[in-house]
């Protein structure tokens, strides 16, 4: 059954999956899959260092065969292509707004996101999975007694919206996303405050009316995908982190 405009594609997130990291996390958004994982670095760069805070930090990479055609990998060509620069900047950015850096103490939580398959939607799954992943790795500090303040202010998910033949549609996948006249990707606090919003007419033109019905539609898509994760970490875990 085709899933319908304002729908969201089905959603998993599975927790701790590699056993390795601080704290990880698969999602799987319809076909995409997006592993997840946060790992503690006892240090911090050079700027932070001294300042009583610690840092949030992120790397993004899609596996050669996460395409219809293999895509190199970025040591293959001696250096990361733009696109998935500016991804991982934007996974960084996100994970911050949701954090208190000032109650991690002066350590790194880096952040890997390591698409297994793509299939449109890759940034707004690794953020929304990155979350998961980030809180796991946050309560294994506290439950160790590394950190004493909740570390958390609120929690961070992200979707796509778009318009598709004239039709203002939720979480498009690639097919969607290459047709689409005007394209959207939405980070939002669980308050339901706007992160960031990259957005452009990429085969057409939109106008208010059209785009307040997208971010409205994104508002609506964040709301379930925030459920996924309060079952994903647990609502006394999340408690815990944000102290409340």
């Amino acid at each position: 059954m085709a899933k319908r405009p304002d729908e969201l594609r089905p959603v998993q997130m599975v927790p701790g999956v590699m056993p390795y990291a601080e704290g990880s996390c698969l999602i799987v958004c319809g076909d995409t899959r997006v592993i997840c994982t946060a790992s503690v670095d006892e240090t911090l760069p050079p700027f932070l260092e001294g300042k009583g805070q610690g840092w949030i930090t992120a790397e993004y990479g899609m596996l050669p065969r996460s395409t219809k055609q293999r895509k190199p990998r970025d040591g293959s060509r001696g250096h990361m292509d733009g696109r998935s620069v500016e991804i991982q900047r934007l996974i960084g950015r996100s994970l911050r707004a949701a954090a208190r850096l000032e109650a991690l103490g002066e350590r790194t939580l880096i952040v890997d996101c390591d698409v297994l398959q793509a299939d449109g939607g890759t940034r707004t799954a690794a953020i929304t999975g990155a979350m998961v992943a980030l809180a796991c790795a946050m309560l294994k500090l506290k439950r160790e007694g590394k950190i004493s303040a909740p570390p958390l202010a609120t929690q961070v998910a992200a979707v796509s919206v778009g318009l598709v033949d004239g039709e203002q549609r939720l979480d498009l996948c690639y097919e969607e996303d290459c047709r689409a006249e005007a394209d959207f990707n939405v980070v939002m606090t669980l308050e339901g405050k706007f992160v960031e919003v990259q957005g452009t007419g990429e085969h057409g033109t939109f106008d208010k009316g059209q785009l307040d019905g997208m971010l409205a539609l994104a508002h609506k898509g964040v709301a379930q995908l925030f459920a996924h994760q309060m079952r994903a970490i647990g609502a006394e875990n999340l408690a815990e982190l944000t102290g409340s």
